[in-house]
């Protein structure tokens, strides 16, 4: 089972629709409420420095948040940038989630291939940046 950041990664890495696609299955099937309608807000984002590993914030990040309760349970989508539709789509999967809804059980294979093609594209890009890299060798004399 996948947690609730692995899962949210892949939703907003991934194709928009396969949220939206989730998220309509279960407006279909229950009553959604929203607590909290998408809205923005400033949130203070986080970099960890690399010579001493420490935590420290490096400014504020435009977010787009929004809180849905399914069945006495609330569920809570946050995502960089303005994006009201995947913020609303992403706090009906995480309610649908939290709610223990049997609709998430069949979610897991679409959501497994959906991680393995990013992780395709990722190692893809990572390819092209090691064909432009450039070797520094010192010759020997």
């Amino acid at each position: 089972m996948l947690r609730r950041k692995e899962r949210t990664e892949i939703l907003i890495q991934y194709d928009p629709c396969l949220a939206a696609q989730f998220a309509a299955e279960i407006t279909d099937r229950y009553d959604c409420f929203e607590i909290i309608a998408p809205h923005y807000g400033l949130t203070m984002m986080k970099m960890r420095e690399s010579a001493e590993n420490s935590l420290f914030y490096i400014g504020e990040v435009l977010v787009t948040e929004c809180k849905i309760e399914i069945e006495s349970h609330i569920g809570i989508g946050i995502v960089v940038g303005m994006k009201n539709e995947l913020a609303k789509h992403l706090a009906i999967i995480d309610a649908a989630y939290e709610a223990n809804l049997p609709e998430t059980v069949n979610w897991k294979e679409p959501l497994h291939i959906a991680q393995e093609k990013i992780n395709e594209t990722k190692v893809k890009k990572q390819a092209l940046f090691l064909d432009t890299k450039v070797n520094f060798d010192t010759m020997e004399v």
